[in-house]
This record gives structure tokens, sequence and C-alpha cells, in this order.
């Protein structure tokens, strides 16, 4: 989590596997295209952290999704074909409850994943008050929340290894 002590983008790459490893896994990354100024930026540094670590590009798949809400299909859909799953999105609150609800949903089906499923999926799913404290997360002031959904997704695909 972001703080003012905390930037999202700084990690200990020590604590990574080698490249050597990493080269042979595969990730995935879904992005929802709703508020695409954050998600792409978030998705980017997601990529750009996984292939830093040594993640071959073509061992990367993006997939998009309309908004927040499918995110949880289609990490579903892809348990099993990769080492690990991110899901990214940024739901920004409004003047109605819709907020509650589509965090709600893709928090539940996240975890629903992750307890029965094969492959770890990462939220890396921006919940904000308002665009700045998104535009802060996203590459921003407080680092990238995608940049820390990889160097997780890595961590989490490698636990037992």
């Amino acid at each position: 989590m972001a703080t003012q002590l905390h930037n999202l983008s700084s990690f200990d790459s020590n604590l990574l596997p080698d490249a050597s490893v990493l080269c042979k896994q595969r990730y995935a990354v879904v992005v929802a295209d709703w508020n695409k100024d954050i998600t792409y930026a978030l998705a980017q540094g997601a990529i750009d952290t996984l292939l830093g670590a040594g993640v071959t590009e073509d061992h990367i798949l993006v997939q998009h999704v309309p908004g927040a809400v499918e995110l949880t299909y289609a990490a579903a859909k892809m348990m099993g074909q990769v080492d690990a799953i991110i899901i990214i999105g940024c739901v920004i609150k409004g003047d109605t409850p819709h907020f509650d609800y589509v965090c709600q949903s893709v928090t539940q089906g996240m975890t629903e994943l992750n307890l029965h499923g094969k492959t770890p999926v990462i939220f890396s799913v921006l919940t904000t008050l308002n665009l700045q404290q998104a535009l802060d997360r996203a590459g921003g002031s407080l680092g990238n929340k995608g940049v820390e959904g990889a160097y997780t997704a890595i961590r989490m695909a490698n636990m037992w290894l």
C-alpha cells in the first residue's frame, strides 16, 4: 500500500529469482479499459518490471477487459495457463454507491480465485477517492501500483521453487 513512507515502485530485487528462471515463466496482465489513462500506465509499469526482471516479452500475455468487474472473469479463464496473473483496474469514488459494489465484486472475485485456483492472482486495482490519488499511484508521487503488482506476481509464482 502506498503511503508517504512507502513508494509502490520500490522493492528489494534481491528477493527475486534469477532471470534464468523467469525467462521460462509466463505472466498475464489483465487490464481494465475503464479509466485507461490510469490503468494503461499501471499495466506499462507491470510489463516493464516483468521485462526488467527477465521475463521475455513473448511470455507476457496482456488481456484487456471493459471494466474492473470483468477482471475476475478474465483471470478465471487464464487459470493454469500462466504462472501468475496481475489484475489492473482503477475505481474512483463518485456520488453513488456504485464504487462500493464494484470494489467489493473485484475484491471478492480475486479472493475466491486465490483460495480455489491454481494460479496466484495479484490485486493491482486502485480504489481511490479522487483522480489525484489515482494519478499519484500510477507513476506519480507514490510510484506505480503496476510495478508492485509485477514484483508480487514474481514472488508468488516462485514461492515454492
